[in-house]
């Protein structure tokens, strides 16, 4: 997805015994009568392990002959992570990728020295209407993985492990879990996994990383003695484990990695080690200089 500047979600700290450090409140924000959520970056917190941007996207609701159209836009120094609850999008890029993506599997680009991509919604899916709902995720790439050629790789929901467990189902979409590791190629160690609890289900999240986050989709959950309600991110204190009961049925995304190996700025669409990078990247996407994406000759132009 392409991000527009807006304003910072809001953040709540809490006492220093809590193992819920902060919680982040996000902005909502209507892209055309599509709602997202953001919820980082933050202004107490511009990253969570590697994850630099968090969206929660929807739900919407199409009518027949609607849908989303985020028209051909630049990344580079990043991957970007798309993840459905609902519905289904159309991905289309620079390097001749036509790939959809429907719920519990995962789109994983890296941009690298740069890519162009749109995500649309697809023609028959348009013809007939419904909901979508999902989350849309960038994580930063280490300064030695910044300028790597782009790829993309998809990946079904039968090839994400499944950890079922006492009213409890985790589905772990990239890096590592309590010692089961996804197949997504990633350049930083992390984690990132969709938990759905039914009522009076817990699970525990181990200390395996040092930044650990839940983002609350549905429901409510309670950690320690903070309640976790929907459409809040919690940020956990490092080197303890979490337990995280829901009273009623919730759902909650789990994120986080290990710290990222030093500050990174964000413009845009761009994430880098370098604003010099930035620069670049912003001539070169106003010079028509990245990649055009097969199939789909719009595009959105730099912000002013």
């Amino acid at each position: 997805m392409s991000w527009q500047p807006c304003d910072q979600p809001d953040t709540e700290p809490h006492a220093p015994q809590d193992p819920v450090s902060t919680v982040i409140v996000p902005h909502t924000r209507d892209l055309g009568g599509f709602q997202v959520r953001r919820v980082l970056p933050a202004p107490a917190r511009q990253m969570v392990g590697p994850f630099i941007f968090f969206d929660q996207m929807g739900p919407a609701d199409f009518a027949p002959g609607t849908g989303i159209d985020v028209r051909p836009h630049p990344h580079i120094g990043l991957a970007t992570v798309t993840y459905l609850f609902t519905g289904e999008i159309l991905h289309r890029d620079s390097l001749g990728t036509v790939q959809s993506i429907r719920p519990g599997a995962v789109n994983w680009m890296t941009a690298g020295r740069g890519i162009t991509h749109s995500e649309r919604t697809g023609p028959d899916v348009r013809a007939a209407g419904g909901a979508l709902a999902g989350i849309q995720a960038w994580v930063a790439l280490p300064e030695t993985a910044e300028e790597v050629d782009p790829d993309f790789s998809h990946h079904g929901s039968d090839a994400l492990p499944l950890l079922d467990d006492d009213g409890v189902r985790v589905r772990v979409i990239a890096g590592s879990l309590a010692g089961v590791a996804s197949p997504v190629p990633t350049a930083w160690p992390m984690v990132y996994a969709d938990a759905v609890l039914d009522a009076g289900g817990r699970f525990r999240l181990p200390p395996e990383h040092v930044d650990r986050a839940i983002y609350v989709v549905s429901g409510a959950v309670a950690v320690g003695g903070t309640t976790v309600p929907q459409g809040r991110m919690a940020v956990f204190r490092s080197g303890r484990g979490i337990d995280i009961k829901a009273e009623a049925p919730a759902r909650v995304m789990i994120a986080g990695g290990e710290p990222m190996d030093g500050p990174r700025h964000i413009w845009w669409n761009f994430v880098s080690s370098s604003r010099d990078r930035i620069e670049q990247a912003k001539a070169d996407w106003q010079a028509h200089r990245f990649p055009p994406v097969p199939g789909d000759d719009e595009r959105i132009p730099l912000p002013a």
